[in-house]
């Protein structure tokens, strides 16, 4: 099939490395993929299984962006393409749009968050033919809200190129590593994944790491991802409380790596203190390194966690709680050993690459061979083109 994914992200996270990983993976699996992105986007860094001539640049600046659209929909006409796939709220009504001026191809999208979507949305995506949710909790959240018939809602979870994730760690050296990083190979250390910003809960795990330090000399703390604002005024937030705290010594911060798992099998304990999340992909690939995980009870991380026993939940913004998990678990080396060990089989027996290229491919198929609603009207309305 020729498939064209559609993301306007500026920079790279969780719904990012998806659309990468995903169309990597339909392209091994033999299928013609195109991308196409915002002008200001880092994605294509990440995008290196696409030949050059397939990946597209437009303004794609907000979801009312009409000249994105059209320009969308005469790449749709001139590569022939079957499924459109859009990955961002403010993308789905120019891909739908896009899709409409067209007409034969086919729009999926997949839903990464568990915000609400708008009355535009619900206009403009009335003959979607599917929706990819990347969890219950997300399949749950789009049912409350009555804009799609439940018979279009497909559940394929996020998964992990292990394949890729194994090669970044041959020749690894947990020592060599830490000490890159400015820390002793034999502190214990804990680290938390993801970018710095207030729903990822990094100033609960300070407050958190502030109490293990107290009880715990040889722990060190270390978090990982980079902070898109313009002035970075969330990462010297941090940095000033860690001051306050008293752990600025035993904190170290890495930044956006572009191969997480060297950093996770460096570490002892992953912590997820996020107050929301959909599905926790970086809860999913700590796992799958090996690491018992202590994670607040987001959405995502109660489907993760919860459903095998791999890991610890406490409540949403507990720190004191977090801070308890995570001295059991640092003073006790057999039960670190053993969840670690769980949660890396259960990753990879849930979480892979391939099973969420191949449901993903039997969704395309599905709606590529089915008559979805009238494609020469599908939001039944007048379109202005």
């Amino acid at each position: 099939m020729r498939i064209l994914h559609i993301s306007s992200a500026r920079s790279i996270g969780g719904g990012e490395r998806h659309l990468a990983d995903l169309a990597g993976a339909l392209i091994r699996r033999g299928h013609e993929v195109y991308a196409a992105l915002s002008t200001r986007s880092t994605l294509q860094d990440e995008l290196k299984s696409l030949p050059h001539a397939n990946i597209f640049r437009l303004r794609l600046r907000n979801a009312l962006d009409l000249g994105s659209a059209l320009e969308l929909a005469r790449l749709v006409r001139e590569h022939e393409i079957e499924v459109v796939h859009a990955h961002l709220a403010r993308d789905y009504p120019l891909a739908a749009l896009a899709v409409a001026r067209a007409r034969g191809s086919k729009l999926i999208i997949t839903r990464h968050v568990l915000f609400s979507l708008n009355k535009l949305h619900a206009v403009t995506l009335r003959r979607v033919a599917r929706v990819i949710c990347v969890s219950r909790a997300v399949e749950r959240a789009l049912l409350a809200q009555k804009i799609f018939p439940a018979r279009k809602l497909t559940v394929i979870p996020n998964g992990i190129d292990f394949r890729r994730f194994d090669e970044s760690l041959y020749g690894f050296d947990r020592a060599t590593f830490r000490r890159q990083l400015q820390i002793e190979p034999e502190s214990l250390l804990v680290g938390t994944v993801g970018e710095i910003k207030r729903q990822k809960g990094q100033e609960d795990f300070l407050r958190a790491a502030a109490l293990v330090a107290r009880r715990n000399e040889r722990a060190h703390f270390i978090i990982a991802g980079a902070d898109n604002t313009q002035t970075g005024e969330r990462l010297e937030s941090l940095k000033r409380l860690a001051a306050e705290l008293g752990i600025a010594k035993r904190l170290h911060l890495t930044g956006w790596m572009d191969q997480v798992a060297p950093l996770l099998a460096s570490l002892d304990v992953y912590v997820s203190a996020s107050h929301t999340e959909s599905f926790g992909l970086t809860i999913a690939e700590a796992m799958a390194a090996g690491l018992p995980v202590v994670a607040t009870a987001t959405e995502g991380a109660r489907e993760i966690i919860a459903q095998g026993g791999a890991g610890r939940l406490v409540g949403v913004g507990d720190h004191e709680a977090l801070a308890a998990s995570v001295l059991q678990l640092l003073e006790d080396e057999e039960e670190r050993a053993r969840l670690g060990a769980l949660a890396g089989a259960q990753a990879r027996a849930r979480f892979g690459l391939d099973r969420m290229a191949e449901a993903t491919e039997q969704v395309y198929l599905e709606v590529v061979g089915a008559k979805v609603g009238n494609d020469s009207d599908p939001f039944g309305v007048s379109i202005p083109f």
